[in-house]
This record gives C-alpha cells, structure tokens and sequence, in this order.
C-alpha cells in the first residue's frame, strides 16, 4: 500500500497533459478575468459602500453603519417603488412566458416561412431600447397615438397612474417574448417526437399534447426562463427610464427600485443610500430565487 502511495505521488504530468492544462487555463482565464472585474468586486464593493456617506469622486468617505438602511426602509418612496417592481413583474413574467410558449410550440411546426417569423418575433430583443420606447410612446399618445386611433378613447396610458404601470409592462412583453420564445424552441428539439406519434394514434388532439406532453417535458426550460426573468423583472430600468418623463404625474407610481438608485447615485450624488437599495433588491431577488428553486424540487420530486 505505502509503495503504491509512493508511486502516485511520483507519477509527473507528460508534455500533453501541461499543455492541456495550460491551454484550458488560457481559454477560461479572460472569462473568469471578466467576472470578477465586472460582478464579483463590484458586488463585494456596493455592500462595501452601503455602509458609508461617500464624498465626492469616491474620496472622503464616512462610517454610518446601518443609516442607509434605516433611511430607505423608512422611506414610502421605496416600499411603493418595490410595490411598483412587483407589479411590474407580476404582468410581464407569466403574460411573457405564456405567448413565448404558445409561439414557439406554433412556430416548431413546419410551415412555410417558419425562419421569417422567427425572426420577426425575435426582432424587438435586437431592437435599440432608445427606438423601442419611442415609438412605443407614440403607440400610448393621447392625442394621436395609433392605440387610442383604434379603441376611439383618448386614454393617457403612460401619464395616468392608475395603468402606466400596467402599459410599461406591456412594452416588457412585447420586448423579451422573442427572447423567451428562442430558448422554449431549444427545449422543444429535445422532446422526442415519439410521444406525440404515439399519443395521436390513442386519439389524442393538439391541445391535450400540450398541457399532457409539452409542458411537462420542457418543465426544466418553463423553470429556467421563469427565474432568469423574475430577475430581470426585478431589475427593470430603461424602459422605465426612456418611456417615463421626469414631470409626469404617473412616475410615483412607475419607477423601480432600480430606477430609484440610479436617482439616489448619480442624480443626488448619494451612492451609499444608492448601494443600500441595491442590496436591499438583492436580499429580495435571492429570496424569491430560493423560493423558486425549491418549488422546483417540489414538483420534480413529487
């Protein structure tokens, strides 16, 4: 045993396997380089600061402990700015994911230009952020917006407070259904197209080959592209940003939590209350993420 241990321990590498382990080295380096000078430091560096009054240009800095955080949990602005952000993402996520499914489970089939509606569908994720809310403000005008030209109303969409919300998430769906759509196609080259052959024969029809074959097999993708846009709902900003005027009367009741930091950070030059409501998002977004994950190994393992 001993003169085996002695021979494992003398075993040296060959020239192949250096030159694997260098270039497998070479190939993650950039990616790892990458992030944790773009995520890991300043995840580590908002907590930091959340701590702190900071000065100008990043120099005389002040310990405040918890201040920031009793400052923003006893703000109204903030729980109705997370009130906002739960809204928001309680229409975009399921409506998204919803019309992504459908779509994509349309667009499997072969028909013709199948390709060319992919493509349109998947247009508006290409699409600049900056031309997606102007001509989506359009759509909404009250005045002469194509919407309100068809339902004959003049409905102030996104300056009415009560719905501007509501209309803003709409723009979410319209913008991240291709997207979702994309990634329920890649789920649905994997499902073998037995089930459904063999399931016709017993006289099943479409409708029952989705919700019986459809959705329980591409259960891992509906998981995976419902966290990845809870996240993402949570942290809405720039349609926020690009669509909501600084005077309109329906902002209050719009802006994100996200949208709120960048005001606190680069508007009022206070990034340590900034830092403080971006952890106080993530603590919610990790919360939710845990939730979701466990519901998932709920449903595998029951």
């Amino acid at each position: 045993m001993a003169n085996e241990t002695k021979n494992v321990v003398k075993t040296k590498w060959t020239s192949r396997q250096k030159n694997e382990c260098i270039w497998g080295w070479a190939f993650i380096l950039p990616t790892m380089i990458g992030l944790i000078v773009l995520n890991i430091y300043p995840i580590f560096k908002t907590i930091i600061e959340s701590f702190y009054k900071t000065g100008d240009f990043g120099k005389g800095n002040t310990f405040v402990g918890i201040q920031n955080y009793q400052k923003i949990l006893g703000e109204p602005e903030i729980w109705q700015a997370l009130l906002n952000t739960f809204k928001y993402a309680i229409v975009e996520v399921p409506f998204s994911i919803a019309i992504a499914l459908v779509l994509a489970v349309l667009l499997n089939r072969k028909m013709l230009g199948r390709a060319a509606y992919r493509t349109i569908f998947f247009l508006p994720m290409v699409a600049a952020p900056a031309a997606i809310a102007m001509v989506w403000r359009w759509l909404y005008n009250s005045e002469f917006g194509l919407l309100n030209h068809m339902l004959g109303t003049k409905t102030n969409w996104i300056s009415n407070p009560s719905i501007a919300a509501f209309a803003v998430a709409v723009i979410g769906i319209w913008s991240i259904m291709g997207y979702n759509m994309v990634l329920f196609l890649a789920g649905l080259q994997d499902i073998p197209r037995d089930y459904y052959e063999a399931s016709s024969i017993d006289g099943a029809n479409g409708i029952y080959q989705f919700f019986h074959i459809t959705v329980p097999l591409l259960s891992p993708t509906i998981f995976f592209v419902a966290i990845t846009r809870v996240i993402g709902g949570l942290q809405v900003f720039d349609l926020i940003f690009m669509v909501m005027d600084k005077n309109n009367p329906a902002l209050y009741k719009t802006q994100s939590l996200v949208y709120l930091f960048y005001q606190e950070s680069f508007v009022n030059n206070n990034k340590g209350v900034g830092s403080a409501i971006v952890v106080f998002l993530l603590v919610i977004i990790m919360i939710i993420t845990v939730i979701q994950m466990q519901a998932q190994k709920h449903v595998y393992y029951s």
